[in-house]
């Protein structure tokens, strides 16, 4: 895909371009068939409402949910706030949940002020330095009592995949709702949300080939949140506000290209990754790979070189190659990433954490040049050293 920046894109995970078929018909909605799906007078709404009814259509295929459980949101930030805040409170003023600490910040933030407003107790589970679940002490805790597991489908730095069916099984045994950010993971791996037992499945466009502002939350049937935004009721009153129908459309029909290309892409996602991954560790002594090489994201390469900075790298490479020193979210912070911290890796190792992120408009050619434009910024910074 051609880039009006002559650098190569390597941070997937932190946006990806549009796929130009999705563009199209999110232009389609901007320009001719601009409707408010809301208006119900006349052509114009009938046409935009049929969008949203097929978008809700494409989103539930991928994801295994009806789309009446679809409920458009700005993205997953947007969606998770609606659970974490909107979550009915059953039997006590506080929720009870148990959190990944290494969950994405939107979870994580929200987690904290809530616990500050004494509106929730937060337990956070058990990993290993792999960022691995220990699903034994989930177990543990669910049998005590919670209101709310929440846990990602994958980790959005080390790309660390979870047992979503195992925690979807322990969730239901012991009747607890179960939220799922699956930003990172919708399109790239199957999740299926009615078969799993997942209660609440949050997702954002701009992952998986879509535009930026518009994310779902798949919510079970028979569940209900308490809104954040009111005005109206659109979306069975738990989301009001006019809906974006281009982006929404965009989303949909991404979700569409995904289910019938995700096997053949991540593929050779996964191909590209392992090459430069080859690459990168024949050529730059004491390389590191982090997370569970066993069970990560086919596009996802997160290293260390030890006591080399990360940003003496960036600062190297920043106008050749894109990639970050950590998630998107959290860019421009000078704290240490969470995620490294809470997995234990030594500090040598966190300082010199590079996230690499492949994606399906990722060439062969661009492979090669990373390797060589990363082993030569590496080369020169030690010779400083």
């Amino acid at each position: 895909m051609s880039s009006s920046h002559s650098s190569i894109y390597l941070d997937y995970h932190a946006t990806t371009p549009i796929d130009p078929r999705v563009a199209e018909v999110v232009m389609q909605y901007m320009i001719n068939d601009f409707g408010n799906a809301s208006s119900t007078d006349h052509i114009y709404g009938d046409t935009a409402d049929l969008a949203v009814k097929i978008a809700a259509k494409q989103i539930a295929e991928l994801l295994d949910a009806s789309p009446r459980e679809v409920i458009f949101t700005s993205g997953a930030t947007e969606s998770i706030n609606l659970v974490l805040q909107g979550l009915p409170k059953k039997h006590s003023p506080k929720i009870k949940v148990a959190v990944l600490p290494i969950d994405h910040k939107a979870v994580l933030d929200t987690c904290v002020a809530l616990e500050k407003k004494s509106l929730a107790e937060i337990i956070y589970l058990q990993i290993d330095h792999q960022g691995r679940l220990d699903l034994k002490h989930l177990e543990e805790l669910a049998k005590q009592g919670l209101d709310l597991i929440s846990v990602m489908a994958a980790n959005n730095e080390i790309g660390t995949i979870y047992p979503i069916q195992k925690i979807g099984v322990i969730a239901q045994k012991y009747n607890i709702s179960f939220l799922c950010d699956a930003s990172q993971a919708a399109g790239k791996i199957p999740l299926m949300f009615r078969e799993w037992g997942i209660t609440y499945l949050a997702i954002s466009g701009h992952k998986m080939y879509a535009p930026k502002g518009i994310g779902a939350l798949i919510i079970k049937k028979n569940h209900y949140l308490e809104p954040l935004i009111y005005g109206g009721g659109h979306q069975k009153g738990m989301r009001s506000g006019t809906l974006n129908v281009p982006g929404l459309v965009g989303l949909g029909e991404a979700c569409r290209l995904r289910q019938l290309e995700m096997v053949e892409d991540e593929t050779n996602i996964a191909i590209k990754r392992n090459h430069l991954q080859v690459e990168l560790l024949e050529s730059i002594p004491d390389l590191v790979i982090n997370g569970d090489i066993g069970s990560r994201l086919a596009g996802n390469l997160h290293i260390s070189i030890p006591n080399i900075p990360n940003k003496a790298i960036i600062a190297r490479i920043r106008h050749k190659l894109a990639i970050s020193t950590g998630s998107a979210c959290t860019s421009g912070a000078e704290a240490p990433s969470h995620v490294l911290q809470a997995i234990n890796l030594p500090i040598s190792l966190q300082e010199g954490a590079l996230r690499i992120s492949v994606g399906k408009f990722t060439t062969n050619d661009e492979i090669d040049r990373a390797a060589i434009i990363l082993t030569e910024a590496v080369s020169q910074v030690r010779q400083l050293l």
